[in-house]
């Protein structure tokens, strides 16, 4: 959702079939995981209330080593009434610089540097009833790595069936959409939602129909605060929600697609993208902090 336009995901499953008829043909596997009572995700509600929620990360319980401090941000700066522009030796700014704004996802509204602001300790993404929101990219782009970002999002208005899509991308750095793949580790149709859900990417030509996966973990509260993170080595994708396992995916490549895993370097982006226009739902989007860690040297290469 960074590069060109593409068609809408809104469907899956039996219904994309019926979508595939009318509209775009769209291969697509779907897998629906409910967080298990106790687990990380529904820890809260099992634990007293003087404990801080402060789920696992993946980096913690999978020996993922200290991030890469170039390509990371802990958002340690600025504040509620000094915002502060996100740090620009470590990312990208909507419209280019400092005050400036470009057209949204698929031309809806306009994707503004000054609806992303760290307000010390979180990033802060506003989505706005007229559809300006944020958008941030990382200039470091690699082949291979494993990322993680501590995310919560909210509505800020009544529901009027124009939300918001809160997402977690690996966007290619060539912006060569599908030809390059996509990996969408997070991707939500509102903020707040009970069901995480991600969209994985093939490699593939684009005059073939759509190729991805698709899945959804529910019994996640995305109103509150999750670690959601992506491993992507030359042997497959797995994607974790507070250092648990939801996804894996190998492989697949076919006469339509290349394997999965097998895109070139991506780099990391966190959107509150407009899907409607104008009149929407406001929302907000934040980030706690977002990491990135090498492989070790005998997983970064096939």
């Amino acid at each position: 959702m960074y590069g060109r336009p593409r068609p809408r995901r809104t469907a899956v499953g039996l219904g994309a079939a019926v979508l595939a008829a009318a509209v775009l043909a769209v291969t697509v596997t779907e897998t629906t995981v409910d967080a298990a009572p106790g687990s990380p995700v529904n820890a809260a509600a099992d634990r007293p209330a003087t404990v801080p929620d402060r789920p696992a990360t993946a980096a913690e319980r999978h020996g993922w080593g200290s991030p890469l401090p170039e390509w990371s941000d802990e958002f340690d700066y600025g504040s509620e009434t000094g915002p502060a522009v996100p740090d620009r030796d470590k990312w990208r700014l909507a419209g280019g610089g400092p005050g400036k704004c470009w057209p949204g996802h698929s031309g809806n509204g306009r994707r503004c540097d000054a609806n992303t602001r760290v307000v010390g300790g979180v990033l802060r993404m506003t989505g706005e009833a007229d559809g300006d929101t944020g958008w941030l990219a990382s200039p470091y782009g690699r082949q291979y790595g494993r990322w993680e970002a501590r995310v919560r999002s909210r509505a800020t208005a009544p529901d009027n069936g124009r939300q918001y899509h809160p997402l977690l991308i690996l966007w290619p750095d060539s912006d060569e959409h599908p030809e390059d793949g996509e990996y969408d580790y997070l991707e939500n149709g509102a903020p707040g939602e009970q069901c995480a859900e991600a969209f994985l990417h093939y490699p593939h030509p684009e005059s073939v129909p759509v190729q991805q996966e698709f899945v959804r973990k529910c019994g996640v509260d995305l109103s509150q605060w999750h670690n959601v993170a992506v491993e992507w080595t030359p042997h497959g994708l797995r994607g974790f929600i507070d250092g648990e396992e939801w996804f894996r995916f190998a492989g697949g490549a076919n006469e339509d697609r290349d394997c999965i895993q097998c895109a070139p370097s991506m780099h990391q982006t966190i959107q509150l993208d407009n899907f409607h226009g104008d009149d929407l739902q406001s929302a907000v989007y934040e980030v706690d902090w977002a990491r990135v860690y090498d492989l070790p040297d005998n997983e970064s290469t096939g």
